[in-house]
């Protein structure tokens, strides 16, 4: 049974011709009727998906540590706007702020709070579990409307709903990867016609065998630019979590998440998740391209270590029971372990900041 948003995609490939990866992505997620992220709470153990904030409060607490430090490394100034984009369902925020309260009040009792949020749903959540911070907060759809101010950002899993366009390997060459219908009005991937500037591919493409993908997305460098900008006009560093690699290269990355179960991309278009692994050797190439400083990039595992995760689960562990001690163990090695349904080596962080500074836990460059 076609999902209700297959049946319009189904419409619009017979009336206009195949959808670009990019359109389909853009319109499972977003479309206005029946996007992904327009009709679902999609988060936690009744979503698709649990993000790091929902694993455990330390992570929230360690990106709290960071922006304090982010403030203090900058001189301490005024005016401070913490800003959240894509902020789920408030957990992230709730912990990061409960740490600044407590660390660093000056900067808490000055600093206003900005969450970037497009979904009505998500952001009745968020008002709920920051209900404790009511008059801090604004909400805003667009990262336009922060009001200008020194800013401190947190972008954890924004890039990787950020759609991405795909090329194909093909006899001619590499060409963009399109959806259409087969001969019995299924949703396939085929090669459009469209090429790719060869400039953009990563090294030895003619050693690629057919059928090979690349990744490739304007729309992520655009937003990249769009934070560079704002950093330099008003100073701040801004701190980027995702899954993805340090290195661009060929490989079809594209997932669906339903029900916490991987599947098929084109199966239920607008009732999964749909993501692709981020490029963060892009995201660098753009920051220094606008002018903006890269502190570094590390694995979320050695940035939390270097944080003092451990010294925290330990602290945490000083009053806890059995149980509790066992959870916050089980918690820190799915943030910051290694392998299999493990967050430490799979997600990247990535930091940037205007000026030039050296940020912990970031190796200072020469």
């Amino acid at each position: 049974m076609p999902t209700p948003l297959a049946r319009r995609i189904k419409s619009l490939i017979r009336l206009n011709g195949p959808l670009s990866v990019t359109d389909y992505f853009s319109l499972c997620l977003a479309d206005p009727e029946h996007g992904y992220y327009k009709t679902r709470q999609p988060f936690g153990r009744t979503g698709d998906f649990v993000t790091a904030p929902e694993v455990s409060q330390l992570f929230g607490e360690m990106l709290g540590v960071f922006m304090v430090h982010a403030w203090q490394r900058h001189g301490l100034p005024g005016n401070v706007r913490l800003v959240e984009i894509g902020p789920g369902r408030g957990t992230m925020m709730a912990d990061m702020l409960r740490v600044i309260q407590r660390i660093a009040a000056p900067l808490y009792d000055a600093m206003s709070v900005h969450l970037i949020e497009t979904s009505p749903l998500l952001t009745e959540t968020q008002q709920k579990t920051l209900a404790a911070h009511e008059g801090k907060i604004s909400w805003h759809e667009s990262f336009d409307d922060v009001p200008a101010g020194f800013l401190l950002i947190a972008a954890n899993e924004l890039f990787d709903a950020i759609p991405i366009r795909q090329f194909v390997k093909t006899p001619q060459g590499f060409r963009e990867r399109v959806v259409s219908l087969d001969e019995d009005d299924e949703l396939i991937f085929t090669a459009g016609v469209a090429g790719i500037d060869p400039d953009l591919l990563p090294p030895q493409p003619e050693r690629q065998a057919l059928g090979t993908i690349f990744e490739y997305s304007p729309a992520r460098e655009a937003v990249m630019a769009a934070l560079c900008e704002r950093l330099q006009a008003n100073s701040g560093t801004a701190l980027i979590i995702d899954y993805g690699h340090m290195v661009a290269g060929y490989g079809d990355t594209m997932q669906a998440l339903r029900m916490h179960e991987y599947d098929p991309v084109l199966a239920h278009p607008g009732e999964a998740d749909l993501t692709s692994h981020v490029d963060f050797e892009s995201l660098v190439k753009t920051a220094t391209a606008n002018g903006v400083h890269v502190n570094g990039c590390l694995h979320q595992g050695d940035f939390l270590y270097g944080l003092g995760l451990k010294e925290r689960g330990q602290a945490l562990a000083a009053t806890a029971t059995p149980d509790q001690t066992l959870a916050i163990a089980e918690a820190i090695n799915r943030l910051a372990g290694e392998g299999a349904g493990k967050m430490g080596e799979l997600f990247k962080v990535l930091a940037v900041s205007s000026p030039a500074l050296h940020l912990l836990p970031f190796r200072a460059l020469d």
